[in-house]
Order: C-alpha cells, then structure tokens, then sequence
C-alpha cells in the first residue's frame, strides 16, 4: 500500500474509532454511577457501593487481554464489535438483576458491563496501528477525546432515562441502561461496517516479516523487561487508574449521603468525565511536543491538587464538584501521556499483546482501588479515600525517577 494510501485510511480509521468511541462513551456514566447506587441499595450496605467498580473494572480487566488476543487473530474490527456485544448483554443484565433484586446477579451484569471499557481502551490504541507521519499522541488523544460526548451527556440522561424506565415498568434507577443498549448497539454496528480494511490486519501485513511473535502474558513481561520505559507507562496508567475509580466511584455515595439527588450527581459525574476526555488533544499535543514521561508527571502533580480540594473540602458541593474535575483532568494526562509512551516504545510486533496486558492491568488496579475505597469510605469519610489515594501517586513519581535512574546508569 502506498503512503497515500495508508494516509487515507489513518485518516478513515480514526474517524470510524471516533463514532464509535461517541457512541460507546454513553455507558461510562451509568456503569460507575448509578452501579454504585444500585449496588448499595440491592445488598442493603453503602459498603459495597464501591463493588460496582470493582466488578465493571475486574470485567474490563478480564476481557482485555482475550479482546487483544482476538484483535491479533482476526483484526480490531471483529475484536471492538465483540466487546461491545458483551457489554450489551451486561446492561440488559443489569435490569434482569435490579429486578429480581438478586445482588450476585448485578455484580455478574457489571462483569460483562466491563467489556465496553474494555473496548474504549483498545480503541485508543487501534488508533496507532497504522504507520503515518502523524504525531502518535495526536491521534490517539483524539480518539480518547471522541468519548467525552457520550461520557458527558451520559449522566445527564440519569433523570430522563429514569422517565423512560418509568414509564416502560422497569425497576428504579434502570432506565438509564436503556441508553448504554441502543448506543452499544450502535457503536457495535459502526466498528463492523466502518473498519473496513482493518488497520491492525493491513498493519501485520506490511510487516509481515516481523510479526510471528507469540502472544502470552509470559511474552509481555518478557518483552517490558526489555524495554524499561514500556514498564514504566504500564505502571503509571495502572496506578493513575486506581487513583481516579477509587474517588470517583465513591463520590455518588458521598453526594447522596450530603442529600443531592441524582441529577446533581450526574452533573457532577458529567464535569469529571469531561474533564477526563475533552481535553486530552491537549496532552496528547503535551505529549508529542513536551514529552511522554513529562505529561505523566504533569497528570500526578493535578492529582494533588485534585485530591486535597475534593478531600478536605469534602462537606462542600463546589469544593467537591471542582475535585472531580481536577482529577478527570489528572486522568487524562497520566493515561494519554502514558499510552502515548508504551506506544512510542515498543516494537510493531510486541505493542498488540503488551497493550492488552497494559488494559488488563489498568483495570486490575482500579478494581482493587474501587473495592477498598468503599471500606475507607466506611471507615474514613470521603476524606479518607482521598488521602489514601496520595499513595499511588507518589508511587508513580517514584518510578519515574527510579526508571530515569536506570536509563542514564
């Protein structure tokens, strides 16, 4: 394929992951938010508000690396498209589980619910499997931008759907999940008619020589300890990770305690995802421009100030509201810089199976972050998950410098 050639359909593939990232981008509310809120009311404890976080992202995790693994084989299209699939059968899920008021059953909904994280993760990637001269933080921070439409106007609709879900006779604070099914289905239908030749196939084929490589777990470690500065980003996007599910999962609980209803929640909700996606052309540019590692360090440095406004303004809805955003905004930067870097990094043939570790791992950790964040809550108050928080944010400061260290010894 010529320069060209592969220009128009860098071009063409961006657009399509694009549509559909503004498609999918409508569960992510839903899932963490009003997942919590059913989760507590279904067990009949605000401590295990925080498993739903920890079963949607235990899901994404999950399905990470057999999505990827998938990808390898038959190309991103049948990959993306599938985990979609999952995730509608996860929201359908949640209805059945809201309804028979079976809590087993909801945390199995947010497992498959999972899956679409799963898919707006490996969409950001499938974003860079094509050869271009264009800026690889560029295009990758576009398609993480594309997902603020649906992100942000997804906690919106928490008042309408629950209108809509009324009036159909469906359980309380389901409706929403109405909107995750229609636009899953329709971001399905765009990844399998629009990834059409696919970049990850069209990809191998140019380098086919290079591309026999296996693809196991066993294969990615062996491949980051080749490559430091890969570890380095898979730690720092696992860790930010962590940091951002276990506040924001747990922010829902501490604004209905404070007595908001559920639409101030959603707005709340919808300024931290905004903060999250809409600006991440900017620190994918930061990234291009400024360095990879720098935006990482950048993302921890906001996260400071995030967790201190949230956390010691924690009886202040404002104080709050501007937490929240600040640490969407710490998201960005940390997860955009550091995809930015393992991309950059790691040889064509290795990026597909480490990228699918690395969306496993982040996942994992915001897993483990959402289900101890609910006993700090507990225990602690808001201020408490806050504080606690710090912790993987001076563990990522730590490594830089330790892997900095390392590449200049």
């Amino acid at each position: 394929m010529s320069d060209n050639g592969l220009d128009f359909l860098q071009k063409k593939t961006i657009r399509v992951l694009t549509a559909g990232q503004v498609l999918s981008g409508f569960g992510l509310g839903s899932t963490l938010s009003i997942g919590s809120l059913l989760a507590a009311q279904i067990s009949g404890s605000p401590a295990w508000a925080g498993s739903a976080a920890t079963f949607s992202t235990l899901g994404a995790a999950a399905w990470a690396i057999p999505l990827a693994r998938l990808a390898y084989a038959r190309g991103r299209r049948v990959s993306l498209a599938t985990g979609a699939g999952i995730a509608i059968s996860g929201a359908a899920l949640v209805i059945t589980a809201a309804a028979v008021q079976v809590f087993p059953l909801l945390l199995i909904a947010l497992f498959l619910l999972g899956a679409g994280s799963a898919v707006g993760l490996q969409a950001r990637f499938a974003a860079t499997d094509l050869p271009s001269n264009r800026s690889t933080g560029r295009d990758l921070s576009v398609v993480v931008w594309a997902t603020t439409f649906g992100a942000v106007i997804g906690p919106n609709l928490f008042g309408p759907g629950e209108i809509v879900g009324h009036a159909l006779g469906l359980p309380t604070m389901t409706g929403p999940f109405l909107f995750t099914i229609i636009a899953q289905i329709a971001a399905s239908t765009v990844f399998w008619l629009g990834l059409r030749p696919d970049p990850l196939l069209v990809a191998k084929q140019l380098n086919a020589a290079k591309t026999k490589g296996k693809t196991s777990f066993a294969t990615a470690i062996a491949t980051l300890k080749k490559y430091p500065l890969a570890a380095f980003a898979i730690s720092a996007i696992a860790l930010s990770h962590m940091v951002m599910v276990s506040v924001m999962s747990m922010t829902p609980i501490h604004m209905k305690g404070m007595g908001f209803d559920l639409v101030v929640v959603g707005f709340t909700i919808s300024l931290h995802i905004a903060g999250m996606y809409a600006f991440s052309p900017i620190f994918g540019w930061l990234s291009d421009k400024l360095g990879r590692v720098q935006t990482v360090i950048l993302g921890q440095i906001i996260y400071v100030a995030a967790l201190a406004i949230a956390g010691f303004g924690q009886d202040d809805r404002t104080l709050v509201t501007i937490g929240l955003f600040l640490l969407g905004l710490g998201w960005s930067a940390s997860t955009v810089g550091g995809a930015a870097l393992l991309t950059a990094t790691l040889p064509v043939e290795e990026k597909t199976n480490v990228q699918g570790l690395s969306d496993s791992l982040m996942n994992l950790s915001g897993a483990f972050g959402g289900a101890v964040a609910g006993s700090i809550l507990t225990a602690f108050m808001f201020i408490g998950v806050n504080v606690a928080a710090l912790i993987p944010v001076f563990l990522i400061v730590i490594f830089a410098g330790l892997t900095r260290l390392r590449r200049t010894s």
